[in-house]
């Protein structure tokens, strides 16, 4: 075993975890899923068949992470997000034939208590604020807050907001990196 699993914590057969990954308490891995190396996850996460995480995903806190979620690398999942898999979920009728695919591309960040509505991607370096309700999809580098969310600037890959020049150009205060925005979408440089 190449990772760590506190002994409170459930893995299921047949899923796969990657070396240097922690498992913390209480926490439920379900079959057939992947958990990429170095991941973190948190105490009373539940993560279920068919989820993929990449490699150095933080998964904190009391987050469920279900079937149709794939996270790419480096992404960070706050404490209490929540993600849906059906639209129009009931408890008298079986729609799991209907569960919506959801992509947290490299580098996103989820703040706590945010809501992504599944089949809302999350673009790469996005940064979601906390407590915000995803209803759509969110481009990269974008940062959205509120209930719906709505996109009120752009950030680095360091998760700084970037202030545009006239001529559409942005330096990241921490990296010292370049960004440009053009079309309404930003691109490092």
């Amino acid at each position: 075993m190449d990772y760590f699993a506190h002994e409170t914590a459930v893995i299921d057969a047949d899923c796969i975890i990657e070396k240097g990954t922690k498992i913390w308490h209480f926490s439920h891995i379900m079959s057939h899923s992947k958990i990429g190396e170095n991941c973190i996850i948190g105490q009373n996460v539940f993560v279920s068949s068919g989820v993929t995480l990449g490699k150095n995903v933080k998964v904190q806190n009391n987050v469920s992470i279900y079937t149709g979620v794939i996270c790419e690398d480096d992404v960070f999942l706050g404490p209490s997000m929540v993600f849906t898999n059906v639209i129009n979920p009931r408890s008298a009728i079986n729609r799991k034939n209907e569960y919506q695919k959801t992509v947290i591309k490299k580098g996103a960040t989820i703040g706590a208590n945010a809501t992504i509505i599944c089949g809302n991607n999350i673009g790469e370096f996005a940064f979601i604020g906390a407590g915000a309700v995803v209803t759509k999809e969110v481009l990269s580098y974008a940062l959205v807050v509120g209930n719906p969310s709505k996109q009120i600037g752009w950030v680095s890959e360091f998760g700084h907001t970037l202030q545009f020049n006239e001529d559409g150009f942005a330096v990241c205060k921490e990296s010292g990196e370049k960004y440009k925005l053009k079309n309404e979408s930003v691109f490092k440089m």
